[in-house]
């Protein structure tokens, strides 16, 4: 009986321990009904929050819930009607409705969706407005082989599950950005997704590649985003953070970047920060040319259980690059669980706590690098069917 008292407490107490570590790691373990095997699936958090509803198609609007970190109040079009886009042509001055220019410039909030599978080449850039959530689940829809998407001056936008790829730089002409404006655009640099002083914006589940100029710029103090589970692959400059090293208003720049699978053939900037604040969280990294991890202009980046494997070149080991010969050592860079494999290295800088100082709501726990594989395994595009797991 002794024994029994003195052993119990110490197994619930190791349970309770090992129940809390589970939850820590933001890991959610189910078995697909759709599978003909018991199979275990691990999602992250964000992914856990809506796909192991079945019935997603029929309340699309609770993603909007699921966002975690700086963007987490990204509502999109959380509160407007339905639009589905079912034509795939563009005319950037007079859009037709059913056109996805149509719907992004309304002034109302709308969630937009395709009543089919489309390749959307743009004769300019698509200017969206606020409250706009474009969301490509249960179909395949690319937007490619012109130019793309700018989010300019507004807020509270959501990108989910589209295939942004072969962006072209936009010229000089006539855009429409609302119903009652058209405006005179001096030409876009072939981003994928550039976004210019803009606010509570989340990117999530797209497939971004081999654009003119960079994949997501996050730019002229833009804040508040959230950019998970995406697939990058097969470019240059993937993702710059601050438009240059004296424009200080990107000192309130605050990024997410979490649960992003960096593919293969990528070079450099993944991301690259100027001035603001980044939280690089769970990411897979499979290598890079240059460097993964950059910056200028005294920026804070916290790494956080990356999992970063460094190719077989002895040039591209090293994971940070500093923009500057000297005075950086002041500056905020640090590793946390991270792991490195293939003799990948982070070079740490600075003192004193780089942690995001998140909100109560958009916090969330981070696993230990060696984890990332799993969390990561489903970044980019999903393939939904409706009344079935995501």
């Amino acid at each position: 009986m002794t024994s029994l008292t003195t052993t119990l407490p110490l197994i619930l107490s190791l349970l309770t321990y090992y129940a809390s570590t589970l939850q820590a790691y933001s890991i959610d373990y189910y078995v697909p009904s759709t599978s003909p095997k018991s199979t275990t699936k691990v999602m992250n958090i964000i992914d856990s929050c809506w796909r192991k509803n079945s019935n997603w198609a029929t309340n699309r609007r609770a993603l909007a819930d699921c966002a975690v970190g700086f963007g987490k109040n990204a509502m999109g079009g959380k509160y407007g009607a339905t639009y589905v886009v079912t034509n795939p042509s563009d005319d950037p001055v007079n859009p037709k409705p059913g056109t996805l220019r149509y719907g992004v410039i309304q002034t109302k909030p709308l969630w937009i969706i395709f009543a089919k599978d489309m390749v959307i080449t743009l004769k300019n850039e698509l200017i969206m407005n606020s409250f706009k959530t474009i969301d490509g689940r249960g179909t395949k829809v690319e937007i490619a082989y012109g130019p793309c998407i700018t989010i300019q001056g507004v807020s509270h936008v959501i990108i989910h599950g589209i295939s942004i790829h072969d962006c072209k730089p936009g010229k000089p002409g006539l855009v429409r950005s609302t119903p009652m404006h058209v405006g005179h655009r001096r030409g876009s640099d072939g981003d994928a997704i550039d976004v210019f002083a803009s606010s509570n914006i989340w990117i999530d589940h797209c497939f971004l590649s081999r654009c003119s100029d960079g994949l997501i710029d996050v730019i002229h103090a833009s804040t508040a985003i959230t950019i998970s589970n995406n697939y990058f692959s097969n470019h240059d400059k993937v993702m710059l953070f601050g438009h240059d090293d004296h424009y200080t208003q990107d000192k309130v720049m605050r990024v997410t970047v979490v649960f992003n699978r960096f593919g293969s053939g990528l070079v450099q900037r993944m991301p690259r920060v100027r001035l603001g604040y980044a939280h690089i969280a769970n990411n897979k990294y499979d290598g890079w040319n240059m460097y993964a991890i950059g910056g200028s202009a005294n920026p804070t980046i916290f790494s956080e259980g990356n999992y970063f494997v460094a190719l077989n070149s002895p040039n591209a080991k090293q994971i940070t690059k500093r923009e500057v010969k000297s005075g950086y050592k002041d500056w905020k860079w640090r590793s946390s669980k991270d792991k490195y494999v293939n003799g990948a290295y982070f070079v740490q800088s600075g003192w004193g706590s780089c942690a995001p100082l998140y909100s109560p709501a958009q916090s969330f726990s981070v696993a230990q690098g060696s984890m990332v594989p799993a969390l990561t395994s489903e970044a980019g595009l999903l393939r939904c069917t409706i009344n079935k797991l995501c």
